[in-house]
């Protein structure tokens, strides 16, 4: 019988499913062989790693197209994984990023005395790591690669060695991420320990599996009064904490502002994108399998996390004068908005739709941000006030088009795509009954205005009280920065104006 069982699982390890992943990391490896053995092609490594994503994603986008019809799951690897058409194009989107992130990284690094093979290096790593983290069916692959993409950070947060406010932001954010990991680990022990108790009738085989783990969660709910439901409970809601830390929801968003600011801005971009959409996939993925039964106690602890996370950070955003900030405490709005998507995504079939497009239009329009803020910042890119961006659109016409259109976006500006995006959403919502979070998010809505428009006037106008002071000096864009920040730019206008070959 245990022979058997094994030839089952090793018929199910398909490595070819995989190969996307499989080619970030053996790119990831070649790199640092170019940069030991062949020195004079050093140069070459962002454009090759690159090569790298591009290829992964061509080989995704062609599978994509070989599976449009499959209308359910495909479970690999003795379960540790599924692949299905969502996951398929989160593992796009993580790829199409972190090739922004690549770019970013090249423009930020050229100004630095920093290593540059082992950022890509790590970019690719990450990368892998986020896309085989949303296909994740088992607790044990979930914390191995999200401990992947978590590590990864550590060292990236904390990259610039000479800036004490990046060592800093290292700091505090290995202290929180080792924290929240530790939550999620404990309650991940919890549940295995209630799912695999011999004395009950329905104990899970396979505890830590996802569906597994959602059968026996269905039928405890019989045993209410049971301790081992409320260790299902408390389990579930550690779990459910460690993620949100990922995500930076309240109250767990403290760590966020001061690891924005103070890591670098090709980082900062990745934490604010990748990080971020791959926790609110991840929390689908729990919400809708094995914690699908919890729902009378999920849904009500998140609607109040939603609330909180619209209120605090559109409000504590209102008063920062540096732009990163702005980027991080607006992150945690867009958050609040993202939350409430997801749990209209339980009671309305297409809001899960609507999520991936938010996140699409999201992601454009960072990118789009970080993209001029990578251009505009001093050596120091910390300290970035918003006085730096003083007729941006005078000084550099490009640099200041994307940014207006980018933050337009953000903010939700018809008829940009953010707005489209934030109105799929509310309609979701909605039709979801979710009314006491949509009237918080149109509010959330009207106060974004004043942080996001107080950066556009900056980059408009010319401030009269810094006529005697010497204009911050700016780099300007080469062709392969002017032609990703272009993308960037038309796919927020014209996902504005039509949405019908948004596929998914």
């Amino acid at each position: 019988m245990e022979t058997q069982s094994l030839q089952i699982i090793t018929a199910s390890n398909q490595w070819g499913a995989l190969l996307p992943e499989i080619i970030l990391g053996c790119f990831a490896v070649l790199i640092l062989f170019v940069d030991l053995l062949m020195p004079n092609l050093r140069r070459q490594i962002p454009r090759l790693s690159i090569l790298a994503q591009l290829l992964a994603a061509a080989v995704l986008y062609t599978g994509i197209c070989a599976n449009c019809e499959r209308t359910g799951s495909e479970v690999l690897f003795g379960g540790l994984l599924a692949q299905n058409n969502a996951s398929d194009w989160m593992r796009l989107f993580f790829l199409l990023g972190s090739i922004c992130v690549t770019h970013i990284g090249s423009v930020f690094l050229s100004r630095q005395s920093l290593a540059r093979v082992e950022f890509h290096h790590l970019v690719l790593v990450v990368t892998g790591a986020f896309m085989i983290l949303v296909q994740s069916q088992h607790f044990i692959l979930l914390f191995v690669s999200l401990e992947t993409v978590t590590i990864g950070f550590y060292i990236l947060v904390a990259y610039r060695r000479d800036s004490r406010a990046s060592l800093e932001a290292g700091l505090k954010y290995l202290i929180m991420g080792a924290f929240s990991s530790g939550m999620l680990l404990f309650g991940v022990a919890l549940l295995y320990g209630a799912a695999s108790n011999p004395e009950l009738p329905m104990a899970a085989r396979h505890p830590l599996n996802f569906e597994d783990l959602g059968v026996f969660i269905a039928a405890s709910n019989e045993l209410f009064n049971n301790s081992t439901n409320l260790m299902v409970l408390f389990g579930a809601v550690l779990v459910l904490t460690g993620i949100c830390f990922k995500i930076g929801v309240v109250p767990f968003q403290i760590w966020i502002p001061d690891v924005y600011q103070g890591a670098p801005t090709p980082v900062t971009s990745f934490l604010a994108v990748s990080s971020k959409a791959a926790g609110f996939f991840l929390l689908y993925l729990l919400l809708d399998g094995p914690f699908a039964a919890l729902g009378y106690m999920t849904t009500p602890l998140l609607t109040v996390v939603a609330i909180a996370t619209l209120l605090f950070g559109n409000i504590a955003a209102l008063g920062q004068r540096n732009v990163k900030r702005i980027m991080g405490m607006s992150g945690v709005a867009h958050a609040g908005i993202l939350l409430m998507g997801l749990l209209a995504s339980l009671k309305v079939d297409w809001a899960l739709l609507a999520v991936f497009f938010y996140l699409v239009t999201y992601a454009l329009a960072s990118f789009g941000v970080f993209e001029v803020m990578a251009h505009v910042a001093d050596v120091d890119d910390s300290d970035q006030d918003m006085d730096r961006y003083n007729d941006l659109l005078k000084r550099e016409p490009y640099l200041g088009g994307v940014l207006l259109v980018s933050l337009g976006s953000l903010a939700g500006i018809p008829p940009l795509a953010g707005f489209m995006a934030k109105l799929l959403i509310f309609i979701a919502a909605f039709q979801a009954g979710l009314y006491w979070i949509l009237g918080v998010a149109l509010a959330g809505v009207v106060i974004s205005i004043y942080y996001y428009f107080g950066w556009m006037r900056s980059a408009v106008m010319d401030n009269p009280f810094l006529a005697d002071q010497a204009p911050a000096s700016i780099a300007s864009p080469r062709f392969g920065a002017r032609l990703l920040m272009g993308i960037l730019a038309g796919l927020t206008i014209i996902l504005g104006f039509y949405q019908g070959f948004f596929p998914f």
